[in-house]
């Protein structure tokens, strides 16, 4: 039997914080003393630790500065480096200027990167006069490396999918209003034979969110290195207020699968699952089946739509199922369940096509580094 999601709440994927590198030490004009050159600041990965679990143990960080050099003295001609800062961050944290220059990226345990180098100490090259370190204001941004990423826009269900999931361990904020969650939510579901599949549930989207409009924009970052796209619409469609135009089924579907291709084209090529939820609701039965005929006709049915709905290219849907969050338990439990066969399926998949791009008396060990990258370029990890 299926174990409850675990769910971290208040997540935080985004610091700004301002670096210094040391300041290099003096130098010793009167007998050619080099002083210490000034400590460096990085970022290191590291895991294992639930204050890690995301960049809240940042937030108390107004600013950071590395050691200085030591100045050269008469009988220490030869400063000593100041003190470096490691600054430990979860894995697949992104570090950029306000000015958007990229500085680097932590991805394993143990990825190291600079992020503020310390000033040159004196020496005849600057006047014995210890230089300054770097600084500049780093934004430190989190990109989840989950499983699936759930995506809808506002209202679909995806909170109530989660409290299904998780039943009495986890309780999302559930209303009959948009934006009910409004920072991305974490869980992990563990099956009886010890695997666990995680899972990162996006506050929902508007159009054009991917022009940085609304709370979903923020966001979407982290679909980028899910593995499988878990997508939810209502029904009877979606209406974000009074003064928006109210959306069918159909153009709700459409319409993510637009925000989601202008954010990133590549999403489009990620195995993809289509929820349709609320099928408990008077003529749902109805709308679904007409869905259903629609997307089997899409072809027909796209040069009809406004331009602003049609996207250039169509997510790889894998199965399209009805479901009632609400009141189906076993419509969650089937949900669960292929979750997990669609993840194993896309994986065996990678594998099978990595390996036929080998001869046949050729092992990955004879080349586990192309092995290993052929994954990683698909974020494909081995459980």
């Amino acid at each position: 039997m299926n174990k409850p999601l675990s769910i971290k709440k208040n997540f935080i994927d985004a610091v700004r914080i301002l670096l210094r590198g040391g300041r290099g030490g003096s130098g010793q004009p009167k007998y050619g003393g080099i002083g210490g050159p000034g400590g460096n600041v990085y970022i290191e990965a590291e895991i294992n630790d639930k204050k890690l679990f995301d960049l809240r143990s940042l937030r108390e960080l107004d600013h950071v500065t590395a050691g200085k050099g030591a100045d050269s003295r008469q009988f220490y001609l030869l400063g000593a480096r100041g003190k470096d800062i490691i600054i430990p961050t979860p894995p697949s944290t992104v570090c950029t200027t306000d000015a958007g220059i990229f500085l680097g990226e932590v991805l394993e345990k143990g990825d190291r990167v600079l992020v503020a180098k310390g000033g040159d100490g004196g020496s005849p090259t600057n006047n014995y006069i210890g230089q300054k370190g770097q600084q500049h204001h780093v934004n430190f941004t989190l990109k989840t490396a989950s499983d699936i990423g759930l995506v809808g826009f506002p209202n679909a269900g995806k909170s109530t999918l989660l409290k299904a999931i998780a039943r009495s361990r986890f309780k999302p904020r559930i209303a009959p209003h948009p934006f009910t969650t409004l920072s991305p939510m974490l869980g992990s579901l563990e099956y009886s034979d010890r695997r666990t599949i995680s899972i990162v549930d996006l506050p929902g989207l508007i159009e054009e969110a991917h022009a940085n409009r609304g709370l979903g924009h923020a966001f979407l970052r982290h679909v980028e290195r899910t593995k499988l796209l878990l997508l939810m619409v209502d029904v009877h469609g979606f209406q974000l207020n009074h003064k928006s135009p109210r959306r069918n089924v159909l153009e709700t579907l459409l319409l993510l699968n637009k925000e989601l291709e202008l954010y990133d084209p590549l999403l489009m090529y990620k195995p993809a699952m289509l929820l349709v939820n609320k099928m408990d609701t008077e003529g749902a039965s109805k709308i679904y089946e007409k869905l259903v005929h629609d997307m089997s006709n899409i072809k027909d049915i796209l040069p009809t739509l406004p331009e602003e709905m049609r996207p250039k290219e169509l997510l790889q849907l894998k199965e399209v199922v009805a479901i009632s969050a609400k009141k189906n338990e076993k419509s969650v439990e089937y949900v669960k369940d292929q979750v997990r066969e669609l993840l194993d399926i896309h994986t065996d998949s990678i594998c099978e096509n990595t390996l036929s791009k080998y001869p046949a008396n050729t092992q990955p060990d004879d080349d586990i580094e192309i092995f290993a990258s052929k994954l990683e370029e698909r974020n494909v990890k081995l459980i």
